[in-house]
């Protein structure tokens, strides 16, 4: 017999009440941002309120009219897409060479790659910082991109591993017995296949690179002309003298999260598939 529905959806009731407040719980401070990046300032500060009774623009046609703000969203997009760049293709290779090939000390090699992600930015960054003034590039693009693969390499290894291994080894028997080399098995027939992976890590890694702050702020300190979006946000003084910049931060705020939720809704399919990738041996 079958179950009545109001029934049925009576018993689904708490699950829908939890996932509920779990989505109010994470949206709710992302809507209020929103709420106070189109507040007037007489209701910034007047009496709480969660949605503005007269929106205005004005607060994100002050930031994009910034000139610093601009050139530091440009320079986060140079410096996450190089830093991904590095990741994905060191990691590719690390890989590789830890998911399919055999040598002693693949499983020590792995769990060092593992530990490497648990060390705290400011336990390297004394170290970091000589060897960036060492190289010359102190104060400039190319400090944040020789910093961030620090953290976002072993990750992209770790992760890509798990997909290498993944692969069914008769691929690469075959290719073996049609004379490819070693080269040519990764690059024209392995890599390919873990493109939906690299996308989900390369995504990660950008975020995580877009996000960093404290590199960013050790390495560009005297330069504002080379600082990212999270320094130049932090360091916001407002349009008049004595304002608090409150609008325009979470202004800024939204305008740097957009490039985010962009790269996410176009690669979704990829990353759901990237997600998946390597959980089923084959």
């Amino acid at each position: 017999m079958t179950r009545p529905t109001w029934r049925h959806a009576l018993r689904r009731t708490p699950f829908y009440l939890v996932v509920a407040l779990i989505a109010a719980y994470a949206l709710l401070p992302f809507v209020w941002a929103i709420s106070t990046s189109l507040k007037s300032e007489n209701e910034l500060f007047g009496p709480a309120m969660l949605l503005p009774s007269e929106p205005t623009v004005r607060h994100y046609v002050n930031v994009l009219s910034s000139g610093a703000f601009m050139r530091s969203l440009a320079n986060s997009v140079l410096v996450s897409g190089g830093g991904v760049f590095v990741a994905l293709t060191a990691g590719s290779f690390a890989a590789y060479a830890l998911g399919r090939l055999r040598f002693r000390g693949k499983g020590a090699m792995l769990y060092a790659v593992l530990a490497m992600t648990m060390f705290p930015q400011i336990s390297v960054l004394s170290g970091l910082y000589e060897n960036v003034r060492d190289l010359g590039i102190y104060g400039t693009q190319a400090a944040l991109i020789f910093s961030y693969p620090l953290f976002t390499l072993p990750f992209a290894a770790w992760v890509l591993t798990t997909f290498f291994r993944g692969l069914p080894r008769e691929i690469e028997e075959a290719a073996v017995v049609d004379g490819a080399t070693t080269a040519q098995i990764f690059g024209r027939i392995l890599l390919p296949l873990t493109v939906p992976a690299l996308v989900t890590t390369g995504l990660l890694t950008f975020i995580v690179s877009w996000n960093e702050y404290l590199f960013a702020l050790s390495f560009t300190i005297t330069n504002p002309n080379a600082q990212t979006v999270p320094v130049a946000i932090a360091q916001f003084t407002g349009v008049v003298e004595q304002q608090e910049p409150i609008a325009e931060i979470m202004a800024a705020a939204m305008i740097v999260t957009l490039p985010l939720v962009i790269l996410v809704l176009l690669f979704q399919q990829r990353i759901a598939a990237g997600l998946t990738a390597g959980s089923v041996k084959g």
